[in-house]
């Protein structure tokens, strides 16, 4: 990689991480860009340039958080033997992911409803897309065998992922007494019960 590509790879990386410290330490009232600038020593210019604005930053943040999730849940699906075993690994590394990191799965959650994420749905897509192939990729043989409910793919994701989601976001918020570690003993069996024919 030429030296110019990766000093801005790394300005890039630079904000993008400040941006996730300054999120977990000020919440989303602090979240500003002159915290962010502070943090990562960059300029405003240097921000618009690679993120054309505060909100390409919170975009780019989300996506880069988000694929970082869905990583590891399409490896962990990909490792399972049975279709049980599959969801099973879905609801389990999703939780580990939400423990191990909090400040990303935070972010994650709090953007839910962001303004920006329409406006850069399309970058967020570009990330997310392959990642949701994979773990279509997974579903689709055992959904064809009759292992897996036959429904249409966002239904069968909401299945999957929504109950896992919405127990992390409340946890994350403080909304609710469940460790993740007590709901990896319930609530696999609960999801695989759901999708299970």
């Amino acid at each position: 990689m030429p030296v110019r590509q990766r000093r801005g790879r790394e300005t890039a990386d630079r904000l993008l991480d400040a941006a996730l410290a300054v999120h977990e330490s000020s919440g989303r009232d602090g979240f500003t860009v002159q915290a962010v600038l502070a943090a990562s020593g960059v300029s405003l210019g240097s921000l618009y340039h690679h993120f054309g604005s505060v909100d390409g930053l919170a975009g780019a943040l989300y996506a880069r958080c988000m694929g970082e999730l869905l990583d590891e849940i399409a490896a962990a699906c990909e490792r399972a033997r049975t279709a049980r075993g599959g969801v099973r690994a879905v609801v389990l590394a999703y939780l580990e992911f939400v423990v191990e990191h909090p400040d990303r799965a935070r972010f994650i959650h709090a953007s839910a409803y962001a303004s920006y994420l329409p406006a850069h749905a399309e970058a967020i897509e570009a990330v997310k897309a392959p990642r949701m192939r994979r773990i279509r990729a997974w579903l689709a043989p055992h959904v064809a065998a009759g292992s897996i409910v036959d429904l249409p793919d966002p239904l069968l994701e909401m299945l999957l992922i929504g109950p896992v989601a919405e127990l992390s976001r409340r946890w994350l918020a403080g909304a609710v007494d469940l460790h993740p570690s007590r709901a990896a003993r319930l609530l696999p069996d609960r999801v695989w019960a759901s999708l299970s024919t």
